[in-house]
């Protein structure tokens, strides 16, 4: 029989809860920068203006506990969330399309510290294939499958032009990538057992587009 920790270690996390974790985590690290050694819900509450139920309620998915009147330790905390969304492992990843986002993402050293770390690119432009960029090679998209035999890659990230996102998503997940972060707007399809991530700029631009217009309306 397993125990409550078991039990609570393999307890699917519900996504909402994923994409709190980490505003929590770069809040206390800077409390911690101030000098605080004990940080409580309600403090991280008031920085971030979520309700402290909630925090409470999303870091019992973690296994870490506070102590009564004085919350948790900083130190621990951080090392626990750091832990827990896997941002102390380094995920090598494959880019896909080197474009302005792509090249973006390229230069951005910033990743690494998430646990992502981009190994080489791909792209079809005679001008970029054979080039790096901020250390890091781009070949040539027919060169994809033989380079996985190369590279310990199961993450691809997706920034190529709309209409050919799904042919590259096709070839990815033959090739072997197990994962997708797709910034298209488009919705790529994938068998069951892909995980994708889709983080489309535009999407969320059009929702503060519509905000905002509300917002200038009353």
């Amino acid at each position: 029989m397993s125990s409550p920790l078991q039990k609570r270690e393999t307890m699917k996390v519900p996504e909402p809860t994923l994409r709190r974790l980490p505003w929590y985590l770069s809040n206390v690290k800077l409390l911690k920068q101030k000098g605080e050694r004990f940080v409580s819900s309600t403090q991280i509450s008031k920085e971030i203006n979520i309700d402290a139920s909630q925090i409470a309620k999303d870091l019992s998915y973690v296994n870490i506990s506070g102590r009564t009147r004085v919350g948790y330790e900083v130190d621990t905390l951080i090392a626990v969330l750091e832990d827990f969304l896997g941002f102390t492992n380094i995920h090598k990843a494959f880019l896909f399309g080197v474009g302005s986002l792509g090249g973006a993402l390229l230069r951005d050293s910033g990743l690494s510290h998430f646990g992502l770390e981009i190994v080489a690119a791909f792209d079809v432009k005679p001008e970029l294939v054979g080039t790096t960029l901020s250390g890091i090679p781009i070949y040539h998209s027919d060169e994809f499958k033989q380079k996985m035999q190369e590279y310990d890659v199961n993450i691809g990230v997706l920034t190529v032009p709309i209409e050919i996102a799904q042919q590259i998503t096709d070839s990815m997940v033959e090739g072997g990538i197990k994962a997708v972060w797709n910034f298209t707007p488009f919705r790529i399809r994938v068998p069951e057992n892909i995980v994708v991530q889709n983080t489309s700029l535009y999407a969320h631009l059009a929702v503060m587009f519509n905000r905002l217009n509300f917002n200038e309306i009353k």
